[in-house]
């Protein structure tokens, strides 16, 4: 696993990729339990998956399984030990993709609210102008419904998603006046918390049914049956696939290697 948060004392964090930083942020509280995360990213990231010809996104390819086999076989991903989900995302709550999409280059400063989050989407590179040549070719995609669906992961401690590979795809999906579809990269709980949710689901489904047992028969009773069945299916099915929180490794050499760092990169902080 190549693509790693790093974190050393006084709110400070990195993005490296191959031993590269690419991203760059320290938090201060601001009021109550909020903070600001003020970035600075780096050039040299890198995607983990190769350039899309035209033929390739026309063509039926199942995007998920696809880009699944390019991650494993890429070892500067954010992929570690434990289970992971790769899933269509198409459905976006209003403001990701324009209030909270961080546009800016190189810099920003993500709001993170402790009953909410920040939410939104950032990009590991700077972004190209709606009318580049790339983009205006992904446009056309946009407008036939054959784009290839933009590479996100999500980060738990940020309540956001990072593009990984499709920032020309994602600004051509918002110059044609749509977000862009997307399929996301999520940490899932492992096999031990996923076994004991399980256990505890399966507990009270069966004492739920337990008590149906007991009940007159009747089409009220055979209601609430099905509905208890279906209920326990859905859970289960739903199980695997919730966030688990996004891992990260102290920094080594701490505060003053980042120090560094910032100070290579010009990082500028406003307490500093």
């Amino acid at each position: 696993m190549s693509l790693r948060f790093e974190t050393a004392d006084d709110g400070r964090l990195l993005l490296s990729q191959g031993g590269r930083p690419v991203l760059l942020g320290r938090s201060r509280e601001t009021t109550g339990c909020c903070r600001d995360l003020h970035l600075h990213r780096l050039a040299g990231y890198r995607s983990p998956l190769p350039p899309l010809k035209s033929s390739e996104m026309r063509s039926d390819v199942n995007w998920t399984h696809w880009y699944a086999r390019r991650l494993e076989e890429n070892e500067e991903v954010p992929l570690h030990d434990g289970r992971w989900a790769l899933t269509e995302k198409a459905v976006f709550q209003p403001g990701i993709w324009s209030e909270d999409f961080v546009g800016e280059w190189p810099g920003g400063c993500l709001g993170l609210y402790c009953g909410g989050g920040w939410h939104g989407v950032l990009p590991l590179r700077r972004l190209s102008p709606p009318d580049a040549p790339r983009v205006k070719a992904y446009r056309r995609h946009a407008r036939e419904g054959t784009l290839a669906p933009v590479l996100l992961w999500w980060v738990s401690f940020l309540d956001g998603w990072l593009i990984l590979d499709g920032h020309d795809r994602a600004v051509a999906a918002l110059a044609e006046g749509g977000a862009p579809v997307c399929t996301q990269v999520t940490r899932v709980p492992d096999e031990a918390h996923w076994r004991s949710a399980t256990a505890d689901m399966t507990h009270a489904y069966e004492r739920h049914m337990e008590r149906l047992a007991s009940c007159p028969e009747g089409p009220e009773t055979e209601r609430r049956r099905v509905a208890v069945q279906q209920g326990y299916g859905d859970t289960l099915t739903s199980l695997p696939y919730e966030a688990a929180g996004t891992r990260s490794w102290p920094l080594p050499g701490g505060a003053s290697a980042w120090d560094g760092i910032a100070a290579r990169a010009k990082f500028a902080y406003p307490s500093d």
